[in-house]
């Protein structure tokens, strides 16, 4: 019989969630890429138009940070996985009781 619930002969379930801290750096990574991307989208068209050019300085605006943000958040996503698998995997012959238990054979 294969258990799932969430405690295992006395220790906690894990979690492949990150940590607060690491989130919130994520978090913090994605919006100040976004502010920045949002500035240089600003800063490109204001350069590049002349005269009455409100709505493309808007559109710059909000592409640069989309883009921007949308980037920073694939590579944080990416890290934030990577660290969770790195921090859950047990090493070769350890018995931590973060192990995972071996799956035993149906008879």
């Amino acid at each position: 019989m294969v258990r799932v619930s969430g405690a295992q002969d006395g220790f906690p379930a894990r979690s492949a969630m990150p940590g607060r801290r690491a989130r919130a750096v994520a978090i913090a990574a994605i919006l100040l890429a976004g502010t920045c991307g949002g500035l240089i989208g600003f800063a490109l068209v204001d350069v590049s138009c002349a005269g009455d050019c409100d709505w493309q300085r808007g559109v710059g605006t909000f592409a640069g940070a989309v883009v921007c943000a949308a980037g920073v958040a694939v590579v944080a996503a990416l890290t934030l996985r990577a660290m969770s698998e790195w921090r859950g995997s047990p090493r070769a012959g350890s018995r931590s009781p973060l192990a995972l238990p071996r799956r035993r054979r149906a008879r």
